[in-house]
Parts: structure tokens; C-alpha cells; sequence
């Protein structure tokens, strides 16, 4: 038999722990992460770009499985459309309430996005798992318009634009559930695929961290600037939550990794 390396034989001791346990330690390393990056990192808002990018790095390697491979098996559609959906808004916003660089890296990744629809609804319509990706997108979005309506930012900005930006807001935090949905139908995660959503993952973290680190570093003011009422509380729940979605997924395919495995394979109840 083969010696374990540290890292497999931590995999194998982490995998044998109760689900509590594996929840706590998910919050250590977190947590652990957090106060690394915090030393580290000397201008704690590049996080966010840092973050954008990593997502823009997730969309290319689909564009790549796409046009390489010709097939989108194991993607999406109503994923990728829900994305586009927050991105549009959030464009929207962006332009009549903050113009800045996220403006442009939002362009950008919209139009990537788009371009990946193209792909899978008209060339790549035969490989389309249309059975599979069974969740019904008014599932995700009423809630979150719903949502939007009572509880947005307090800006002096129009009433509407302030509700379209919390509506993004809430969108962006649950566009990834059809994605994991898909996944959890077919159980099996091809390559591409897997490295798409765990880039999502890694983005999702690193603009969490970039919130609670700025939150940190204001000592609170950040939130109050956000606006006063639930709208601060809020903001920060969606990038946790976004997170938290996605972490299950994060630890599978990192798992597979040290054991050299080429595709995630996922037990039953993990997304």
C-alpha cells in the first residue's frame, strides 16, 4: 500500500466526521482565511475584482468546454440566464447610480454570458440537458422580486433604481441553485464543468471576504453608509449566503483533486 500524503490522510479523517463537526470546521477555515487575507492583502477592495476576474476565468473555461468540445452536457441553461438577468440589472444601476470599473468588468462578463446562451440554446440545443435542469427559474426569481420590494437601499436614488439594485442583489446570491441543481440530478460532474463552479465558489468567498473585511476595517461605518434599516444586514447575508450555497460543492471538488480523480462525483443530498 502507498503511503497517505497529510493532505489525504486530513481528506479521509474530515470525511468520517458528523455533519456538525464538518459545519464547524468549515467556519475554522473560513474564519482562518479571512484573517490571512486580512494580513496579506493590503487594499482589501481589490478582493472584489480580484473576485469578478475569478469569475470571468469560470465563463472562459465554458467557453472553452463549449466551443472545443461541442456539447454542454451537465450546464445550465437557466443559470446562466439568471445571470445575465443580474448582470443586465446591475448594469443598469451601475450606470445611473455608480459608474466605476465594475461597470466595465460587468460588461464584459455579460456579454460572455450571453454568448454562452447562444451556444446552448441554438448550436448546442441537441446536448441541452433539458431534464435535468428542472428548476423552475420563477422559483428563484419572485422571491427575490418580492424581496426586493420591501427591502432595498435607502440612497437618495430613484425609487425604482433602488429596487432593481436590491432585486440584483438577491438574484446574484441564487442564480447558481439551477447549476447545482443539474448536478445533483446526474450525481457526476465532468472536468469543465466542475472547474466552472468552483471558480464561482472561489469568486463567491473572495467578495464575502472583501465585504467583512471592509465592514472590519470601517469598524461599522461601511454598513451605515449602505443605508440604514435592514438593507446593510442584507447586503451582507446575500454575499454569505452565496457563499455558504456553494461550499458543500468547494470541498467535493477539492476532495477529488487530492485523489486524483478527473470528475466530482457528489453523494446523494450534497447540493
Amino acid at each position: 500500500m502507498g503511503t497517505k500524503t497529510p493532505i489525504h490522510a486530513i481528506s479521509m479523517w474530515v470525511r468520517r466526521q458528523p455533519p456538525k463537526i464538518k459545519a464547524i470546521l468549515a467556519v475554522l477555515a473560513a474564519m482562518t482565511t479571512l484573517v490571512f487575507l486580512r494580513m496579506v492583502v493590503d487594499d482589501h477592495d481589490s478582493l472584489f475584482v480580484v473576485a469578478e476576474a475569478v469569475h470571468a476565468i469560470g465563463i472562459s473555461v465554458l467557453l472553452y468546454k463549449l466551443m472545443k468540445e461541442r456539447t454542454c452536457t451537465g450546464l445550465s441553461l437557466k443559470s446562466q440566464e439568471l445571470t445575465a438577468l443580474f448582470l443586465a440589472v446591475r448594469l443598469y444601476c451601475s450606470f445611473v447610480m455608480e459608474y466605476d470599473i465594475h461597470t466595465v468588468l460587468d460588461t464584459a462578463t455579460l456579454g460572455t454570458t450571453l454568448w454562452v446562451i447562444y451556444l446552448i440554446r441554438f448550436k448546442l440545443r441537441s446536448s441541452y440537458m433539458d431534464d435535468k435542469d428542472n428548476c423552475a427559474i420563477y422559483y428563484v426569481v419572485i422571491p427575490c422580486a418580492i424581496l426586493s420590494l420591501f427591502i432595498h437601499p435607502s440612497t437618495q436614488h430613484h425609487l425604482i433604481n433602488r429596487i432593481l439594485w436590491g432585486f440584483c442583489v438577491y438574484l446574484e446570491a441564487v442564480s447558481v441553485l439551477p447549476q447545482l441543481r443539474v448536478m445533483q440530478n446526474t450525481k457526476i460532474v465532468e472536468p469543465f464543468t466542475a472547474h466552472y463552479v468552483f471558480a464561482l465558489g472561489v469568486a463567491r468567498f473572495l467578495s464575502c471576504a472583501h465585504w467583512i473585511l471592509q465592514v472590519l476595517d470601517t469598524r461599522g461605518r461601511l454598513l451605515t453608509a449602505l443605508g440604514y434599516g435592514l438593507w446593510p444586514s442584507m447586503v451582507l447575508l446575500s454575499e454569505i449566503v452565496q457563499t455558504f450555497i456553494l461550499a458543500d460543492f468547494c470541498y467535493y471538488y477539492v476532495k477529488s483533486l487530492v485523489g486524483g480523480q478527473l470528475v466530482v462525483r457528489l453523494p446523494s443530498g450534497v447540493v
